[in-house]
This record gives structure tokens, sequence and C-alpha cells, in this order.
């Protein structure tokens, strides 16, 4: 299944049919105001992608990104969304919703705005996904799922607490495999180890920790896992543009490196500096890549040694999968791989 490689996260006041193409328009006006430092090539792919595809993955968000409104007003708001998305124009591949947490404080109001917007949509895109966030106990899971039934869209579980790092396992069996991802909330993860705002980000130490454990407790559980944002954001009111971006390009490149394929953007105008990080990273490995995955192919799937490195079957799928990450971007296409002698088989 293909991932995506961010999620962009808007208030749903704010979603419109046309949000794909207006996301697209600000971010190449940042990325031509601006430079990423990265070649011609990526370059020229990053301004392709924001023409066809600006966002692949957007989640209409009625938790942290909407703010507390009255009744009235929310249900305005989910039937709206709904609507939009019913209608929306250039639609992203990956489409969904975030409700408020399934809480005693806000459990009503969060099954009120999810059967609202799921009863206007109708018929649910095949990757519609609904995300549950501040995930605290099994219990809310499953009770996610039972709402889910009658609809059908898959889930989507917020990390965002000591206590939910070390219930993943278990949070997961209670989703009876209707859970496609994971993802990572730090700012709220860092505030409750007590670590102060000012040192909050991506990159503090107990991030690492985290990350690390949802790596290794989702292993071979099929689970899409997701970074979190950048929030310093590259707009004038919030400092240096250049500066901000050139961080989020970093915390991008960051998490690619430590095995997470997506993340969170919140600004249109943070669009050009994760493709920019996302198609730099795969662009750099893709020959010596090309050439290991080509003499592993011509071993009959042996093991080797390249150069000095040792390539074992389950590196060899490693190499597969690194081509099609970069494929189902836009980093490189099929042609291009196929003149390095590459032949992709669908993986099962």
């Amino acid at each position: 299944m293909r991932q995506p490689i961010h999620t962009v996260y808007g208030g749903a006041h704010l979603f419109k049919p046309d949000i794909a193409e207006r996301f697209g328009r600000i971010a190449l006006e940042t990325l031509k105001a601006h430079s990423l430092g990265v070649g011609d090539a990526v370059y020229e792919r990053v301004v392709r992608k924001l023409e066809r595809e600006p966002i692949e993955d957007y989640r209409i968000d009625f938790e942290d990104g909407y703010g507390v409104r009255s009744d009235s007003e929310e249900d305005e708001h989910a039937i709206a969304a709904a609507k939009a998305a019913r209608n929306a124009l250039n639609a992203p591949p990956f489409l969904g919703i975030r409700i408020k947490p399934l809480t005693e404080r806000s459990r009503e109001r969060a099954i009120r705005t999810l059967k609202l917007f799921l009863e206007t949509l109708g018929d649910i895109p095949p990757d519609f996904v609904v995300t549950l966030p501040k995930v605290t106990d099994p219990a809310q899971v499953g009770e996610l799922v039972r709402l889910l039934e009658p609809y059908g869209p898959k889930l989507e579980l917020m990390i965002e607490t000591p206590q939910a790092i070390f219930m993943i396992p278990t949070l997961l069996d209670a989703a009876e495999g209707r859970c496609r991802g994971i993802h990572f909330g730090p700012y709220d993860y860092t505030a409750s180890c007590g670590i102060v705002a000012e040192h909050q980000s991506l990159t503090h130490p107990a991030c690492d920790f985290a990350r690390n454990v949802m790596l290794v407790t989702t292993a071979g559980r099929d689970v899409m896992l997701s970074d979190g944002p950048t929030n310093i954001l590259p707009i004038a009111k919030s400092g240096n543009v250049q500066d901000a971006l050139r961080l989020h390009f970093d915390n991008v490149q960051r998490g690619l490196k430590h095995g997470f394929y997506q993340g969170w953007d919140l600004h249109p105008a943070q669009l050009p500096a994760r493709y920019a990080a996302v198609y730099d990273f795969f662009l750099q490995s893709f020959e010596p890549a090309a050439a290991r995955l080509r003499n592993f192919i011509e071993q009959s799937q042996r093991a080797t040694l390249v150069g000095g490195v040792f390539d074992d079957a389950a590196t060899g799928e490693g190499l597969y999968n690194f081509f099609r990450r970069g494929l189902n971007c836009g980093a490189f296409s099929e042609d291009e791989i196929a003149q390095r002698g590459i032949t992709l088989t669908p993986r099962e």
C-alpha cells in the first residue's frame, strides 16, 4: 500500500473544495521566493509535484487545529466540510478527519461530529481515515472501531503521552486490524515528560526515544508511522522564513534517516521544504542503491558483497522498498528505475 509522505492538518472551518489548488499556489510562490539550497534535479521535481499533486494526505481537523466552538458551529462545520470533501477539486489521494478525543469530557461531541460528517459525506473514499487523538485507553480504540463499522473507514491513532507509548501493542490489538497508522504528537508528549516549552522540539532526545519505541512495537504489524510537525512556520510573522524552511527541511531528512517516511505539515509554505527534503534524500541514494539492487538481482537473491557492503535477503527487500517509496512520492520515475536495469514487482 502506498504511504503518503505527509499529512496536512487544517482546521475543519477552513476546508474548502479548492484546498489543494490553494495550497499548491502558495507553496509555489514560497518556492520561487526562497532558496532551498538544492540542485536543479530536486527543484524541478518539486515544481512538478506542487503543480500536479501538492497535497498527498489531508486531515480535516476538529481538534487542536479547530479550537473550542459551540455545538451549533461544529455541527455546521462538520456538514460543510463533508460537502466540501465530496466536491473536492483535484482531491488529495488520501483524506480523513481528526475528531476530538473519546474521553469523558469530549466523547459526546466527538461522536456527534463523526456521525454528522460521515453521513453527510455518503460514499466513503477507499483511503479515507479517522484519526483519534490523545489515546489513553484501549477501550477508546475499541469504541471507535464499533462506531466506524457501519461506515467502513480505517482509523489512525495519535500517540501523545508517555503512557500510550508503552501501550501501542495493546492499542493495535484493540483496533482489530483496522488501524492504518500511528502518528506521533511530539509537543503534547514532551510537555507530558515535563520538558519546558523552550526545549520542546522534534529533535529532543525524548522524541527520539518515543519514535524508536514506535518502530519496535509496530514492526511486522503493517502499520504506517508518521512523525510530528515542525511548529515554526515559514511565514513572516514567525521570524526568518529562510531559517524556518531550512529547519523543516532538516527535520524531514532527520525523520527519514530514522525510518519515518511520513510527517505533518501545518501550512502550505512548508510543502516546498517537505518535498525538497524527501526528493533530495532519495536522489542522493539513488545510484548507489540501484547498483546494490541490480547486483542483488543478478545473483538471484543470494547473499552478495558489493563494495564492502554485505546484502542479504532482508537488505534486498529494503532496497526494493526504497525504490517503491521514491517512485510513489515522485522522487524518480519508472523509466529512471528501468534505465538502471531494475523492475519493481508488486508487493504482496
